[in-house]
């Protein structure tokens, strides 16, 4: 009897799963031949923030934290991967290394000073020491200030593969990234992500059970912004250049549109608001200052007719149909 009474639900966990691997083929499959169709460096840029996205989605998504510095992990690993590249000579994978480790130190140290505060006065930390490491990094000497590290030798990846040739290098982001979700997808999906969602949920019913949820939200915290930290190494690779913008804190707002605009806590749904938020930017350039009062309009239009963002609004009307 208790076998019946559990197939439905097995049966829609079946369902849901062979959707999401549905869903992830076809979005290969359209990434791999969309190079032959679409400009690679818009493709390669639009990549790079997916994964940033996906990683801001794993804190906000899956831990209900909210961080209004993520810029400080992004931008901090696109600098020193672009000196590293430029002034040591380095070889591109221990350049995105440096600066992936570099994101997730940074992450340890902001995650240990704003992890014990929750709501506004979290956001407002991690936004205080981003504006910080801006103005260090406009100060700088390495940095290059206002100029930025331009110039960046993109190199050959383990001595083979010459990444200055743009397909090469854009199987190589596509490669990362796709390595970056799968993982980010793995962490949620696993003992360790049931934890989060619970802390998000209820932590004090998290804290009841036993679980030392500082820890495991530092842990999350310091996952988030290594995540982000290799979307800004491959990003300062593919542009070949580190500038300001990317630790500005309009950086960390562009990635809370996306992550919103796509679908809060769901798999897809920053990938998509990526790729919406960068073709907006990309193809509403010729309208100048309009592209942000272009972009609001878009972006309350969705609001009120995606409550829950593009793809969860999706996703929840096909629950309601199984």
């Amino acid at each position: 009897m208790d076998r019946v009474l559990d197939q439905p639900g097995s049966l829609r966990q079946r369902q849901t799963s062979r959707s999401l691997e549905a869903a992830f083929a076809v979005m290969v499959a359209l990434l791999v031949v969309a190079p032959f169709v679409i400009y690679p460096v818009f493709l390669m840029q639009a990549l790079c923030f997916a994964l940033f996205a996906c990683a801001f989605n794993l804190l906000i998504g899956y831990v209900g934290l909210i961080s209004f510095g993520h810029a400080l992990f992004f931008g901090w690993a696109s600098y020193l991967t672009a000196y590293a590249a430029k002034a040591w000579a380095a070889p591109p994978e221990l350049a995105i290394l440096l600066g992936t480790a570099t994101a997730a130190g940074l992450g340890l140290i902001a995650g240990g000073l704003a992890i014990r505060r929750q709501g506004i006065y979290f956001a407002m930390i991690t936004l205080a020491l981003a504006q910080m490491m801006y103005f260090f990094a406009l100060r700088a000497k390495f940095t290059g200030g206002e100029d930025g590290i331009q110039g960046v030798p993109r190199g050959r990846l383990f001595g083979l593969f010459d990444l200055s040739h743009e397909l090469t290098m854009y199987a190589f982001v596509l490669a990362v990234a796709l390595a970056g979700f799968l993982l980010i997808y793995r962490i949620i999906n696993s003992p360790f992500g049931e934890v989060l969602k619970a802390i998000r949920e209820n932590e004090r019913r998290a804290v009841s059970l036993g679980y030392r949820t500082e820890r495991y939200k530092l842990v999350a915290f310091v996952l988030s912004a290594t995540l982000a930290g290799l979307a800004g190494a491959m990003k300062s690779l593919v542009f070949q250049l580190a500038s300001l913008t990317d630790v500005h804190w309009t950086m960390s707002g562009d990635v809370v549109l996306m992550t919103l605009l796509g679908g809060l806590g769901t798999v897809f749904g920053p990938v998509v608001g990526a790729f919406l938020v960068i073709a907006m930017q990309n193809y509403l350039a010729p309208f100048g200052q309009w592209v942000l009062v272009i972009q609001g309009a878009i972006f309350v239009a969705c609001v009120l007719a995606f409550r829950r963002g593009i793809v969860g609004e999706i996703a929840n009307r096909m629950r309601l149909r199984l």
